[in-house]
């Protein structure tokens, strides 16, 4: 998973690969592919009132700031080990908690960087409100962060596992 501190960004092995193979899949195929449907577009005709083709060079910028943003991360990139199964809440870690110490009220989540966020499973950064205030928490404590409005919630950690993917 990710954790990012002083421009680094800590990933797992299979993490690194994953953003590494979708780097050369947006900078090779998918290049193509894109310019393939601007050429396409280009040819039906007047430009100014062409959907297709604006629709595809949107696209196109979409696709290349994507390929930056991953060239960056890489970049920076440090790979390490994924967490220990400790009940320690750190990057990595799929956690659930309880809100007000409610047993009934929970929510589980990823605490890692957006560039892993998955559909699959809400993820919350470690820099955001409620990352911060469960990050280095163990399974049994309690936790505090502020809401949008100021005013303080807490939680409970019920769980805190390795992210297996």
């Amino acid at each position: 998973m990710t954790q990012t501190s002083d421009n680094v960004t800590w990933l797992t092995q299979e993490a690194y690969n994953q953003l590494k193979a979708e780097l050369e899949y947006l900078s090779g195929p998918a290049r193509t592919e894109i310019a393939a449907k601007i050429a396409a577009a280009r040819e039906e005709g007047d430009l100014r009132e062409n959907g297709g083709y604006h629709a595809a060079k949107e696209e196109q910028g979409k696709q290349e700031l994507r390929v930056r943003q991953l060239t960056q991360l890489l970049e920076h990139a440090k790979v390490g080990e994924a967490p220990a199964d400790d009940g320690v809440v750190e990057p990595g870690m799929v956690v659930t908690i309880a809100f007000d110490g409610d047993e009934d009220d929970t929510m589980t989540f990823l605490l890692a960087s957006r560039e892993y966020a998955s559909a699959d499973i809400d993820t919350y950064s470690p820099q955001s409100p409620l990352g911060a205030g469960v990050n280095g928490k163990k399974k049994g404590e309690d936790a505090e962060y502020e809401l949008p409005n100021g005013k303080m919630a807490s939680v409970r950690i019920l769980d805190a596992k390795p992210y297996t993917g």
